[in-house]
C-alpha cells in the first residue's frame, strides 16, 4: 500500500507548490479533484483534454516529484432531479473518465447520486426507513428507474476507457453502505466498487473492519480514504446518528470528522490497514482532511505521522516460518 492525499485540502496553493508540499511529507500518491464538490483547482479536464502540451506538462510535474495519481475525483449528484445539476455532474464524470484514461489513472471517484421522488421533483429524496410503505415504493422506483440504469450505462463507459468507478459510501446518496454498493455492483458490473472511507462507516454504526471484509471478499474496494470520526455518545442520544446540525456546531453534534488517530486509536487503524492487506487490497490510503479542530497543515501532518506507523508498504514475502 502507498500513502496518498486528497489534494483538495491544498486548494489555496498553486499546483506545483502543493505537489512539493506533499512530496516533502513523504506522500507517494495524489488524488486530484476534477470537478463536482471537490472542484478542479489543480486539475482542469477541459484544458488538459484540449491541449496535449498542457497534458504532458501536467503529468511531468507529478512524475518529476516521484508521485503517482491514485484517482481523479468529481463527487457530485448525476441523478439530481434538477436537470441542470444532474447534467453538470454527469459531464464532470465523463470528462474525468476521459482524462483518467489519458493519464493512465485507474480510478475515478464520485458519489452514486440520489434522485428525487419523481421526475417532477426539485430536490433529492433519501429514504432511511421502510415504513410508511411510501418509502419502500420510492426507493424501488429510484433504484429501478434511475440508479441502476444510470450506472449500468456509465459504468460501461468507464470500463470501455479502462477506468474503475470508486463510489464513496456517503449518507444522503443511494449508495451509502456495503450492502447498497454490492447491490449496484451486481446490477451494473465489477467496474463499480467502493472508494471506502471509514469515517462514513463509523457514524452510520458500521464497523469499518467488517465493511472491508464484506467488500474485500467481492474485490469491491477500488480506492480508500483515510479520515476519522469521533462519536459523542451523549449527543447521539439527543440527535441520533443522522444529526442534521451544521458541521460547525462541534460541541453539540452527535459526531464529527477528525484527523486519523483523533477519533480512534492507532490499534484500530492498524486493524483497518491489516484487514485491507488480508483481503488483497494493495493500492492507496488517501488522507482526507476535514477536521474542524486542526489547521490543514497540522491535521495533515499528524495523519501522515499516525498512518506511517501502521501502513504496510512492502511486498508480502513467503511465510518462511511455515
Amino acid at each position: 500500500m502507498k500513502l496518498g492525499v486528497f489534494m483538495v485540502l491544498l486548494n489555496n496553493m498553486g499546483f506545483e507548490e502543493a505537489l512539493d508540499y506533499v512530496a516533502e511529507k513523504g506522500v507517494k500518491m495524489v488524488e486530484l479533484g476534477s470537478g463536482g464538490n471537490p472542484g478542479n483547482v489543480h486539475c482542469k479536464p477541459d484544458e488538459l483534454l484540449a491541449d496535449e502540451g498542457k497534458l504532458r506538462a501536467f503529468k511531468q510535474a507529478i512524475d518529476s516529484r516521484g508521485l503517482t495519481i491514485s484517482a481523479l475525483s468529481c463527487h457530485g449528484n448525476p441523478l439530481h432531479p434538477q436537470k441542470a445539476i444532474a447534467k453538470e455532474s454527469h459531464e464532470d464524470f465523463i470528462k474525468s473518465v476521459q482524462l483518467a484514461q489519458k493519464l493512465d489513472v485507474a480510478v475515478v471517484n464520485t458519489f452514486s447520486g440520489c434522485p428525487g421522488d419523481s421526475d417532477d421533483a426539485k430536490y433529492p429524496n433519501w429514504p432511511v426507513a421502510p415504513w410508511p410503505n411510501d418509502f419502500q415504493d420510492l426507493m424501488k422506483w429510484q433504484w429501478e428507474e434511475k440508479v441502476i440504469p444510470y450506472w449500468t450505462e456509465n459504468g460501461k463507459f468507464a470500463a470501455d476507457h479502462n477506468v474503475k468507478v470508486g463510489l464513496e459510501l456517503h449518507g444522503g446518496f443511494s449508495v451509502h453502505t456495503p450492502g447498497t454498493l454490492l447491490r449496484l455492483r451486481e446490477a451494473a458490473g465489477e467496474v463499480i466498487g467502493a472508494n471506502l472511507d471509514p469515517s462514513h462507516m463509523w457514524w452510520q454504526g458500521i464497523d469499518p473492519v467488517q465493511a472491508i471484509k464484506i467488500l474485500g471478499k467481492n474485490n469491491a474496494i477500488h480506492h480508500f480514504h483515510a479520515k476519522d470520526t469521533l462519536v459523542d455518545t451523549d449527543n447521539v442520544n439527543m440527535h441520533g446518528v443522522t444529526d442534521m446540525q451544521d458541521y460547525t456546531k462541534m460541541q453539540d453534534r452527535a459526531w464529527q470528522f477528525r484527523t486519523v488517530g483523533f477519533g480512534h486509536d492507532n490499534k484500530t487503524w492498524a486493524d483497518i490497514i491489516s484487514t485491507l492487506r488480508l483481503v488483497g487490497y494493495d493500492y492507496v490510503v488517501s488522507i482526507e482532511h476535514e477536521d474542524g479542530l486542526m489547521s490543514v497543515n497540522e491535521g495533515f501532518t499528524k495523519a501522515v505521522h499516525n498512518l506511517k506507523q501502521v501502513l504496510i508498504e512492502e511486498e508480502l514475502g513467503e511465510m518462511w516460518w511455515v
